[in-house]
């Protein structure tokens, strides 16, 4: 594939070095380096490429040149990718997405920027994305569902149809949404966990029941706002 488009990752984790590997073999961007805020900059190269301090992202890759993708997970219930994001914008920078060529999107499914959605996912008809959305291998997005902003789906998680899951929510491994269910925000669905009916806000779901814990999610991620 002709590489067209120039790509920072910002992030040095393995969740990283996946998105330099889909991103280098699957879509047209070439990645040219990667940036780590510098409090945690411990490594100048990765895979050949230079690793460079956030705060000085533009200084080597002007953003009129090239577009960024933070490539973190679920940390605080997705707000550090959420506010990398944003700084990464507000310096110019156009935010990229991936679709792997081996997930199946419906035609009319509509998506927000910055999204990463690994092979094998199942995105219905009528399906929303909104921004910051990590799909990750094998999920199934029933049709008429919206997956709002700041999102993390992990692998083998099946959203019914007519669902919604609330902005910076996490839903775990083989977690399954039952039809016609709302997701509050700020929700922490834990690994095999169904949800059958509405949650309410900053819900902690443990992985061995289906009752909310008595811990705030956004407590227990000790996410500041």
């Amino acid at each position: 594939m002709q590489k067209q488009r120039k790509l920072v990752i910002v992030g040095d984790s393995a969740f990283a070095e996946i998105a330099l590997e889909y991103f280098d073999a699957d879509s047209d961007y070439e990645v040219v380096g990667f940036a780590v805020e510098s409090a945690y900059l411990k490594r100048r190269e990765l895979h050949g490429l230079p690793v460079v301090a956030f705060e000085q992202i533009a200084e080597h890759f002007p953003p009129a040149d090239h577009e960024v993708y933070v490539a973190t997970v679920y940390t605080q219930l997705n707000r550090l990718r959420a506010r990398l994001a944003a700084l990464a914008k507000a310096q110019g920078y156009r935010l990229a997405s991936y679709v792997s060529s081996r997930a199946f999107v419906w035609r009319n499914v509509r998506m927000g920027e910055h999204c990463f959605v690994f092979e094998d996912n199942t995105l219905q008809p009528f399906v929303t994305l909104g921004d910051n959305v990590v799909l990750w291998s094998g999920n199934h997005i029933g049709h008429h569902s919206t997956v709002e902003s700041h999102c993390f789906i992990a692998s083998h998680v099946v959203v019914s149809g007519f669902c919604t899951v609330g902005e910076s929510s996490f839903l775990g491994v083989n977690a399954t949404v039952s039809n016609n269910v709302r997701i509050g925000r700020d929700n922490w669905v834990g690994p095999n966990t169904v949800i059958m009916k509405d949650t309410e806000d900053d819900q902690l779901f443990k992985t061995e029941s289906s009752l909310p814990s008595a811990v705030s999610a956004r407590r227990f991620f000790k996410v500041r706002a």
